[in-house]
């Protein structure tokens, strides 16, 4: 697994791999010789999981990490050959390998458009479903802090000093806290009609990360008070030149004191100051759209400025195709399901 330590994004990362590993999960690690020199070799983090009974499934999360001499149209292929050379390795009963690209796209480029002609003409099958969000928002933090704000909706630096100013505090707290951030989830789920892993998931989270003990790595868990009340809190992940803003949570209560825009301003202004490079705000809908279900968060996220980027998002390589088919029918009902429930 060490040879992930080198795994550009957090989701490839040998640390993820073990957290994963403690929930149904089989972590495997490869490196990869593109080009059959060994001058060209990239870690890759694959994820194997029971399917239904008798059959399992492979995932690799925001990889594979491309060496820079591929071409945009080449892409897309490599990632092929790459499913065809991984299936002697994994388990015999493996029904497909499912994808979620690293690569992006700037909002409005045009080659965005393209891509999914590409990744079916390499045999590749759209996911019925997400795993990782696509869509993401990623502020710039080589910009100065008056820099980032000026970037920002008006309303969300109003927001920021409102917070401020109405005596709510910012604190980082240590994972012996973390109840209270859980029962702030829970009250987020409740109200926003999402789902959430249970209190141990995010607790091994904070143990695998804080065990580590590395100046570039480390999980923060910020919380915003008002009156001694605990308002919201974030989730916030450092790694390298990257902050990634994994979880939050609110209160139904004092909702006009804008606690959370208080949390996001003190995590960026952190990231800025520990080094990293960039911030990103970890998932938004694909678009403004007023009728998708969560499109309260594109309009909040998307108010801290920053640049809008897409990722091809999930793809699946087939190995046993009618098994495949059945599956990819059953994960689409469910996800209407769940989409109708949002909406509710």
């Amino acid at each position: 697994m060490a040879v992930c330590e080198n795994g550009q994004s957090f989701l490839q990362s040998a640390v993820w791999g073990e957290f994963k590993s403690r929930f149904d999960w089989k972590a495997n690690a490869f490196l990869i010789d593109w080009f059959g020199n060994g001058e060209e070799n990239t870690p890759l983090l694959v994820l194997s999981r029971r399917l239904l009974p008798g059959f399992t499934f492979a995932y690799i999360p925001w990889g594979p990490q491309l060496p820079l001499k591929f071409k945009e149209a080449e892409k897309q292929h490599a990632a092929a050959e790459l499913a065809e050379k991984l299936k002697p390795f994994l388990a015999r009963n493996t029904v497909f390998v499912r994808f979620d690209f690293p690569w992006f796209f700037l909002d409005g480029d045009e080659n965005f458009n393209n891509e999914a002609a590409l990744l079916k003409d390499a045999g590749f099958k759209i996911a019925a479903a997400n795993v990782q969000p696509p869509d993401t928002v990623i502020i710039d933090l080589n910009a100065s802090c008056d820099d980032i704000l000026a970037s920002m909706k008006s309303k969300w630096r109003y927001n920021i000093f409102l917070a401020q100013k109405k005596g709510v505090i910012v604190n980082v707290c240590t994972s012996q806290e973390l109840g209270i951030f859980y029962n702030l989830l829970k009250e987020t789920a409740q109200r926003d009609g999402i789902a959430v892993h249970g209190f141990n998931y995010y607790k091994t989270l904070f143990e695998l990360y804080e065990k580590q003990k590395k100046d570039d790595l480390s999980i923060r868990l910020y919380t915003a008070s008002h009156e001694g009340e605990i308002l919201a809190a974030i989730v916030v992940l450092f790694r390298r030149k990257d902050a990634v803003y994994l979880y939050g949570a609110s209160s139904n209560n004092k909702r006009n004191l804008m606690a959370p825009y208080a949390l996001q301003w003190k995590a960026i202004k952190d990231a800025k100051e520990t080094g990293c490079m960039t911030y990103d705000l970890f998932g938004i809908p694909p678009d403004d759209n007023p009728n998708h279900p969560m499109a309260g968060l594109y309009r909040f996220k998307t108010g801290f400025g920053g640049q809008i980027i897409h990722r091809p998002g999930s793809w699946d390589y087939p190995y046993k195709k009618c098994l495949y088919n059945l599956f990819n029918i059953a994960e689409a009902f469910r996800k209407k399901m769940m989409n109708l429930r949002k909406k509710k």
